[in-house]
């Protein structure tokens, strides 16, 4: 049964086929429309009167603030009202609310549900991970040449890591059975979960984007990382997300053999001009 308080399905599900008015964050390729705005404020609204004492942080509140607050102890819903905003302008079907609680800076419940398709995924620490009820597991896949692998290229558009982006994309077709890019990480992060993907890795994350799906990654028996391989935070998100341990220490080794052929690749150009 999908959590009538909090998850705004129609409002998405209606207007995805239809006109939009669009803005710009961070930058061209940041979009946010009038209804990522409209579902923030009736998640936000609803949850408040179930919760009254609970912290928040949305993307678009914290966006309209220009200040990411710090997670503290309290009960904290971390939301994205629309992840991948950018398929939803223009009516491409992934994208999805992701809804996560944090009690002590612990992820509790993550929820991210895509209204088009219809796929609800939900987790509760220490109670498994589930799409549309029925259990969910990761992929027990270690090896990367037999992995479907998700990215997220789009960043390359961003001048000033498009080498390290590029470098990191060249790396995982040059060894994994496919790649996939989806525009939407709290739906790839589930995918990861439910095994129709190997891995995925992103950086240039906020926490909204992942809080939900990196429990139910956690939940399926899944793994998540920071990109260097070091501990996960879930404030400062740079994402390597895995089936197993064995694939994420795989995935680490390939995206430093990568940086590190990019600066090789940097400093040669730079001694050349």
């Amino acid at each position: 049964m999908k959590p009538k308080c909090i998850l705004q399905d129609k409002v998405i599900r209606d207007a995805i086929q239809g006109c939009k008015n669009i803005e710009t964050k961070a930058g061209d390729w940041d979009l946010v429309t009038e209804f990522d705005k409209k579902v923030e404020e009736i998640l936000i609204h609803n949850l408040a009167k179930e919760f009254p004492t609970h912290k928040f942080i949305g993307e678009e509140t914290v966006s309209s603030a220009n200040h990411l607050p710090e997670l503290t102890d309290n009960p904290t819903w971390i939301i994205d009202p629309i992840d991948g905003t950018t398929n939803f302008v223009h009516s491409f079907p992934f994208t999805c609310i992701s809804i996560a609680l944090a009690v002590e800076k612990e992820l509790e419940i993550g929820i991210v549900y895509n209204p088009v398709l219809e796929q609800l995924f939900t987790a509760r620490k220490g109670r498994g991970a589930y799409l549309n009820g029925k259990p969910i597991k990761s992929s027990s896949i270690e090896e990367l040449e037999h992995s479907l692998l998700c990215c997220e290229a789009s960043y390359a558009t961003i001048e000033n890591i498009r080498d390290i982006t590029l470098g990191r994309v060249e790396a995982f077709v040059s060894v994994a059975h496919g790649i996939r890019t989806m525009g939407s990480a709290a739906l790839t992060l589930c995918y990861v979960a439910m095994s129709a993907a190997e891995g995925y890795h992103t950086d240039n994350l906020m926490p909204w984007d992942v809080a939900a799906g990196v429990l139910i990654v956690r939940e399926a028996g899944g793994v998540v990382v920071d990109t260097n391989g070091g501990e996960f935070n879930i404030m400062a998100p740079k994402v390597i997300a895995a089936g197993n341990h064995k694939l994420v220490n795989e995935l680490v080794k390939l995206i430093k053999k990568a940086d590190a052929k990019t600066l090789q690749k940097r400093l040669i150009h730079e001694a050349t001009i």
